[in-house]
């Protein structure tokens, strides 16, 4: 591992029957092997996933069960797809959530994989830390860095914005190692990402959501943030203020 932009890595992203590992399954798997110079390798393909794909998901991705009549199925795809990627580093937007639906398989049709102790990059969380971006959703990445549009929810698509994106994500960095160091430390979020104050500053979020909020089963940054505000409040910063949305009019 060395120079960000000599590096080998593997972007990959699945779309779903639903968001549970353990009980959806994998309609479609693509994955790129990549430097900043070039592709190197590409692999995509649309799975019978063997169960109905309910109507609320074909409407995000629409691939339909007729698309998935008759294509392989995922026990007979893995391993080609996991010799792509190798020992090479992964990257994917929101990543764990692909790494746990392609290992449930494995795991399911007894196929040997090392991807639980894989390392990966999350360029969700990479946008969380360069912080200039309105969301972090992929697609508004995609309008703030000029990437053009291929058409999202299909899994190339998205695996080819990802890439560009990732591209931009890592400027800031020289090497790989100093860029997976700095993930492992928690980032602090600008604004809430979900619930009723979605879109505000944590500073101007009642004290008592916060006490709530930082006692749920959320990811290791937003817990952080959550955390960080009350530990200011706590120590007097901002605390008459808590709960007035209009301090700074």
């Amino acid at each position: 591992m060395g120079l960000v932009h000599k590096d080998t890595f593997v972007c990959f992203d699945c779309e779903t029957t639903g968001l549970d590992p353990e009980q959806d399954q994998i309609i479609e798997i693509a994955a790129v092997k990549f430097t900043f110079s070039k592709e190197l390798e590409e692999k995509e393909t649309l799975i019978d996933p063997g169960i109905p794909i309910p109507d609320h998901t074909i409407e995000i991705h629409h691939i339909t069960n007729e698309m998935v009549f008759g294509k392989p199925k995922i026990e007979t795809i893995l391993d080609e797809f996991l010799a792509l990627i190798g020992n090479h580093t992964l990257v994917g937007h929101a990543i764990p959530f692909d790494i746990a639906m392609v290992n449930a398989a494995a795991k399911k049709h007894g196929v040997k994989t090392n991807l639980e102790k894989h390392q990966f990059i999350d360029t969700l969380r990479l946008a969380r830390l360069y912080g200039e971006s309105p969301t972090n959703s992929l697609d508004t990445l995609r309008k703030h860095f000029n990437v053009e549009h291929l058409g999202a929810h299909r899994a190339m698509n998205d695996v080819r914005v990802n890439i560009a994106v990732f591209k931009h994500l890592a400027e800031k960095f020289k090497t790989t190692e100093e860029m997976l160091n700095r993930l492992k430390k928690p980032i602090a979020l600008r604004t809430m990402p979900l619930g009723k104050h979605k879109g505000r500053l944590f500073r101007d979020i009642p004290v008592e959501y916060l006490r709530w909020a930082s006692h749920q089963d959320f990811d290791n940054d937003l817990l952080f943030s959550l955390r960080s505000e009350l530990k200011k409040r706590k120590g007097g910063n901002l605390f008459s203020q808590a709960s007035n949305p209009f301090q700074e009019l």
